[in-house]
């Protein structure tokens, strides 16, 4: 599998593997795996309505017909041959044109079949195919063209492998690579242990590699893929599990709780009774906590479940212990509301030291009268001040600070902290997993707990609960007295609907309530800011369309038109930090009527009387995020309404239709994961476009996923760094690569 790839198939095709599929070895095309099967039987399973302009095809076609003629260039040049076919792919019809290739009439005759590939387009209501190659079907017997002109053609086997293809790489010179390569090939000693293999029901690595390539039926091509499906998924959960292992080793400080400190304080004062779920939640992380075994949980509640109080129930029993505890936000907005709603919920609990402000006659700031158990909450993020950032710097560092809110910056090598206790990271799909470990990963005898929170388990997320690598723990429940969102799909292309929209808008802002107006994009011409998306990760790309929405031009619009005269301000990620925090409180307060804004208030912001939210262009954002949005109303004891507005028909409404009907955040997040994939569960792309994995997959594979993490946990618990077992070593470096199989080294 190491082997050159040259040594298989040639200096001048390996070269070609090698610019264009980045392949170097034999293992790089044997990994590289069929998409699907056909037989001459699938010629007839082609529809055209599953097929779109633009589309890059690779197919197996019959020709209709064939003609060439010569045809002089403009000007008197030299002749043109132009080869004309028309070829069928059941239902496919296509209109294929060559270029000076006379021979193609003789070697491709009308009935013969060929590859056929290129990019789908129309002309006049008929389908073309750019930019054509093709390569003849062998009938059997070798064709010799007596003009001996180029009848170079390939002889398929019964079941033909279709291969993820480029424009310079087709299938069939991957069919080819792969057959030259399999006759030349020694099956690899297999690393799974026997033991294993017979346990599972596994064939034998060779003999998987030779059935998914060149399967005999396409029964036989089942076997092979689960057990390379197998194998991804045991190379995945020994690494997830060897990276548990590793972090064991380094103890995290214990934190037990304790009967009459602050968080005991906390829960006297608070003003509402917790669920049963934050009850059960908060007993699973104080136990967790009081241990020396480095907490790894996931903690999932939907949208208003109460997940912040459970966090701050935690970070205060650290901060009980003398430690400190970090609350990881991915926006300044999102930070500064959770600085301001965690001294709210503290009050005098949360301001130990802060001066409660002028008195007496000499004008000297006078400490607030606060419990001895009091402690300080700092803000941390990239825009402070200089005064600022480093009066927050030196009370994290003295120990001052006992909970710090903060973005990314927090994670800087210079801020250092006296002794962290506990990492919370608030909304874990805007962080990647290296990211959020650096905070853990940093110098010391101990390594801080770890909790991370999502109101909507994105495929990422939830992959990495299933695969193994976090704990689960979950609010299943919301506090009493909410009230479910009603929520719309709007077709902004009919006017009457989308004036009946902002009809409603205006009806809420009479009633003595707020609305939010959300847009994918901030305007004025200016680069993107950190929160800015103007399209989600799941949301389709329109082809030719209009540029996303932007909050500038739409505020504009709305004040001068269907808002006029409400009091309208617009929230984006490039406005200051103090702007942005004034804007906020404003709105809070109830002075503002309407707040344009783009996702910068996708999580964390909650105003109560805010009763309506209109998301425009809502096509283009994920599943997760128009949860998230949507979450934004609803937060007090009146009916709320969430409008999703698209000008597409079609399947984009279809989904903003289903997105309405759900209002749980776990039926939410089974609806992203069948529209997308996992993503890359090891590194930090977030969005499903790039996967580490290729065959593996939550939602069709739990029962693999299970199995291989018993065998893992087995494996790793006689041989930590599998030192006796270096082939399986192998296996987690080739599924999830040198960083992912990193644990390996550190034990």
């Amino acid at each position: 599998m190491d082997s050159p790839l040259a040594e298989a198939v040639g200096g001048r095709s390996a070269s070609v593997l090698r610019k264009h599929l980045d392949m170097h070895t034999v293992g790089d095309l044997l990994r590289h795996l069929p998409r699907r099967y056909e037989t001459m039987n699938d010629l007839d399973k082609v529809d055209p309505r599953d097929l779109a302009v633009g589309d890059q095809v690779n197919m197996i076609a019959e020709v209709r017909s064939a003609r060439g003629e010569r045809k002089f260039r403009r000007g008197g040049g030299k002749q043109l041959h132009i080869t004309t076919m028309t070829v069928a792919a059941g239902a496919l019809e296509l209109s294929v044109t060559f270029f000076n290739q006379p021979w193609r009439v003789r070697t491709m005759p009308v009935g013969s079949r060929a590859f056929f590939a290129g990019k789908l387009e129309k002309f006049r209501d008929r389908w073309q195919l750019g930019s054509p190659r093709a390569m003849r079907i062998s009938t059997g017997d070798d064709e010799t063209d007596p003009d001996g002109e180029d009848t170079e053609s390939i002889k398929l086997p019964p079941v033909t492998p279709i291969y993820p293809a480029t424009k310079d790489v087709q299938t069939w010179e991957l069919l080819a690579a792969v057959r030259q390569t399999l006759e030349v090939f020694d099956d690899p000693i297999d690393p799974v242990p026997a033991e294993v293999r017979e346990r599972h029901g596994l064939i034998d690595l060779g003999r998987a590699l030779r059935d998914i390539h060149l399967p005999a039926t396409l029964e036989a091509a089942r076997p092979a893929m689960r057990r390379l499906t197998w194998d991804e998924a045991l190379g995945l959960q020994l690494a997830l599990q060897g990276e548990r292992i590793n972090a064991a080793t380094r103890p995290a400080p214990a934190c037990p709780r304790t009967d009459d400190g602050l968080a005991a304080a906390f829960d006297a004062r608070l003003p509402f009774e917790l669920t049963a779920g934050q009850r059960r939640v908060g007993d699973e992380l104080a136990e967790a906590l009081a241990g020396t075994t480095p907490l790894n949980r996931l903690l999932q509640g939907d949208v208003g479940s109460g997940k912040t109080v459970v966090a701050l129930r935690a970070m205060l029993q650290v901060v009980d212990a003398g430690r400190q505890a970090v609350l990881l936000a991915p926006t300044e907005v999102l930070a500064a509301q959770h600085a301001r709603s965690l001294r709210t919920m503290l009050g005098p609990l949360g301001r130990a030291g802060e001066p409660a402000g002028l008195f007496g006659e000499d004008d000297r700031p006078v400490e607030l009268d606060t419990d001895e158990r009091a402690t300080r909450i700092v803000l941390l993020t990239g825009s402070l001040a200089a005064k600022e950032r480093k009066q927050a710097l030196l009370d994290v560092q003295s120990g001052t600070a006992g909970i710090v809110v903060g973005t990314h910056a927090v994670i800087q090598e210079k801020v250092g902290f006296a002794d962290l206790g506990l990492l919370v990271v608030d909304e874990q799909h805007r962080f990647g997993v290296r990211q959020r470990d650096e905070l853990r990963s940093r110098p010391g005898e101990t390594a801080p707990h770890l909790l991370v929170m999502t109101a909507t388990p994105i495929p990422r997320t939830v992959a990495l609960t299933v695969y193994g690598d976090l704990e689960n723990s979950v609010l299943d429940e919301l506090p009493a007295g909410r009230k479910p969102i009603d929520t719309h799909a709007v077709p902004g292309g009919r006017p009457k609907w989308l004036a009946r929209v902002w009809e409603r808008v205006r009806e809420e802002v009479d009633a003595g309530h707020q609305a939010y107006v959300v847009c994918p994009r901030i305007g004025d011409g200016g680069p993107a800011g950190e929160e800015e998306e103007s399209a989600g990760p799941d949301g389709p790309d329109g082809g030719e369309r209009r540029p996303p929405l932007a909050a500038l031009e739409v505020a504009e619009l709305l004040a001068g038109g269907p808002l006029a005269g409400l009091r309208l301000e617009v929230l984006h990620g490039r406005l200051p930090a103090e702007e942005k925090d004034d804007v906020m409180r404003r709105f809070s307060a109830g002075d503002v009527d309407v707040l344009v804004s783009t996702t910068v208030i996708e999580v964390g912001v909650d105003v109560p009387n805010a009763t309506v939210i209109v998301v425009l262009d809502a096509e283009r954002f994920g599943v997760s995020q128009l949860h998230q949005l949507r979450g934004r109303v609803g937060r007090g004891d009146t009916a709320s309404s969430c409008f999703l507005v698209s000008e597409l028909e079609g399947p984009s409404m279809e989904r903003l239709a289903r997105i309405a009907e759900i209002t749980d955040g776990f039926a939410m997040a089974d609806l992203d994961l069948e529209l997308r994939n996992e993503g890359d569960v090891l590194g930090t792309e977030q969005a499903g476009r790039r996967k580490t994995l290729r065959f593996l997959s939550v939602r069709r594979h739990l029962d693999e996923i299970t199995e291989a993490r018993e065998v893992a946990r087995s494996l790793l618990a006689d041989d930590p760094t599998l030192a006796h077992h270096p082939r399986l070593a192998g296996l987690v470096r080739g599924v999830v690569g040198d960083e992912g199989a990193g644990f390996l080294d550190k034990l």
